[in-house]
């Protein structure tokens, strides 16, 4: 299994306790912090802890609007990529009608030339309603905003490839000689044949007639629901749409988000806890009962011994990659080592 890190951009009120001049340097420490985090003792030669770390594609925060910042997600990712060595670099996930993705295909290809091949791409139908209307998008139904993540993921993966978008004729989208050079330095093995430029698409959303059929057909990696009862049935789902188009299940991996609440013992848990609580009240009081209530009932969320416990089993079922979000990281890095000295370590074993 390996295990990714979201770094605070502020879109879940997670630099507020750090002046806005000092938001970069509290991003790019915690960026150099995982490109060189070996994971604890027990991994046979200090192996890596953190395989990528991700942003949201969101413009301000949630669960409500705010004039706290937020920092735009491509805009990190190129200054990611030239500020790290090793670390992958992702977005959990793109919003595909956020940019269109002709342009899109253009941004992401650079950055992979600048990272030197260590870019992810996220893509999700989007669903921030506020936001969508906010900035200009409208919020098309969500038949409309799935169309465009088949038609816009078709677009990207065939620039990528073949360095031209060819004649497409969407009905979200139409483009005709779109060019992507140089193309990604990444290659992608592609249904069944040898490598080709491309980057990893991975295909954001558990719905169960559309978002998975499409991740059936395109991705290589899905995100959806990570508690244990709903993977495994958004996973009986998935295999069933790869059955019934003819791909090879085990081609994709599956991966899931998760707040991550750990401490030494149940009373640390506790006191961790009542910080996000008290966060939630203060900054969002309106929201904050389901916010809380979401936390509570989060799958990572106890000691290291009931984290691993919980991991082991989703590993079982085939999780293969599961990205944390740690609360207060900007500012507080102890659950942060805690859960890599710790947990990290023991899936592997």
């Amino acid at each position: 299994m390996r295990f990714g890190l979201f770094i605070p951009q502020g879109w879940r009120y997670d630099l507020v306790d750090v002046a806005p001049e000092d938001h970069w340097k509290t991003m790019l420490s915690l960026l150099h912090y995982a490109d060189n985090a070996a994971a604890g003792e027990p991994l046979p030669g200090g192996e890596f802890a953190w395989d990528g770390v991700w942003v949201y594609d969101h413009f301000h925060t949630t669960p409500t609007p705010s004039t706290e910042a937020t920092h735009e997600a491509w805009t990190l990712m190129a200054a990611f990529a030239a500020a790290s060595q090793r670390v992958r670099l992702g977005q959990m996930c793109t919003c595909m009608a956020y940019r269109e993705p002709t342009y899109l295909a253009k941004v992401a290809a650079t950055v992979d030339h600048v990272s030197g091949g260590r870019l992810e791409m996220g893509i999700g139908a989007g669903w921030y309603e506020h936001e969508w209307r906010a900035y200009g998008y409208g919020f098309p139904s969500a038949g409309e905003r799935l169309r465009a993540l088949d038609e816009g993921v078709q677009i990207m993966a065939r620039m990528w490839r073949t360095g031209s978008s060819g004649t497409f004729e969407g009905r979200r989208y139409q483009v005709d000689g779109a060019l992507c050079y140089p193309q990604p330095l990444q290659r992608v093995a592609v249904d069944g044949e040898g490598a080709v430029p491309s980057i990893p698409l991975w295909i954001a959303g558990g719905g169960e007639k559309k978002t998975l059929r499409i991740a059936a057909q395109h991705a290589q990696y899905t995100n959806f629901d990570g508690s244990p009862e709903g993977f495994a049935h958004k996973s009986a789902v998935l295999e069933q749409h790869c059955r019934d188009l003819g791909r090879d299940f085990g081609e994709i991996t599956r991966s899931a988000n998760y707040n991550v609440v750990i401490g030494e013992t149940e009373r640390d848990v506790a006191d961790r806890l009542a910080r996000v609580e008290e966060h939630a009240r203060r900054y969002f009081p309106e929201k904050a009962d389901d916010s809380i209530a979401s936390w509570r009932n989060g799958p990572l969320v106890g000691t290291p011994e009931q984290i691993v416990e919980t991991l082991t089993a989703l590993r079982a079922q085939g999780l293969g990659y599961a990205i944390g979000y740690f609360p207060f990281a900007a500012t507080d890095r102890d659950q942060l080592e805690l859960f890599q000295r710790q947990v990290i370590p023991a899936p592997q074993r």
